[in-house]
């Protein structure tokens, strides 16, 4: 089973958007993906339920028939981090309550888990704790996606120094060029210099997540298989 954590240089990096790719590239291979989100904020109530646009855009994609409760055990309605709304119900978010979530996920039996994380690579989850700390338990591979913005490049590799400290395997990074970058070509070039992993895509916006998907070079990881 290949586990797979997306994680980015900040907070709407695109993290979702690579993520959604990334599982159609797959199943568009004919492997059994499975997805998991375990927390997120800014959810909207229907029925007394709390909907995550990310998790539910993550769930079409996949193919598993997995439940969105699944996808996304953790939510929170205000678009705030996590740690400070959980805060405000008096409640509190621990790894092994995530733990749990991944292990009935695994418990699917799925070929490939792609788990995107929330915020950065240090996401607090209150009480000193982080979510790298969960990636870490669970052994995943990651994959940074790197906001193509002024700043990227120290976000990206300090990002990336903190993926190793934490004795993880980096797969490789992936440039999302959301915004108007100047000197784009010249940022990435550097970032191909700075970054000692595969380039595993650049990816203009798109709403086609199928042409996203075949911009990703997922060779690397269908050999893990």
């Amino acid at each position: 089973m290949l586990k797979l954590f997306i994680t980015a240089t900040d907070t709407d990096a695109g993290k979702t958007y690579v993520a959604q790719a990334l599982v159609n590239a797959l199943v568009s291979k004919s492997k059994k993906v499975a997805v998991y989100k375990p927390i997120s904020a800014g959810c909207e109530r229907v029925d007394g339920v709390l909907i995550n646009e990310d998790a539910l855009l993550l769930l079409q994609q996949s193919n598993c028939q997995q439940k969105l409760s699944q996808v996304n055990p953790v939510a929170f309605e205000p678009a705030i981090a996590p740690h400070i709304a959980a805060e405000q119900l008096k409640r509190a978010i621990t790894v092994s309550e995530i733990e749990q979530g991944y292990h009935d996920i695994t418990a699917l039996n799925p070929e490939v888990i792609v788990c995107e994380g929330a915020g950065g690579w240090r996401l607090p989850l209150g009480n000193g704790v982080f979510l790298s700390e969960f990636v870490i338990k669970s052994q995943q591979k990651v994959i940074l996606v790197v906001n193509m913005k002024l700043g990227c490049l120290n976000h990206a590799v300090l990002t990336y120094q903190a993926i190793l400290a934490d004795g993880l395997h980096c797969l490789g990074w992936i440039a999302n060029c959301q915004e108007d970058m100047p000197y784009l070509r010249e940022n990435i070039s550097e970032l191909s210099a700075l970054l000692p992993v595969a380039k595993l895509a650049e990816l203009p916006f798109d709403t086609d997540i199928e042409k996203a998907a075949k911009k990703i070079d997922i060779s690397t990881l269908t050999t893990m298989l």
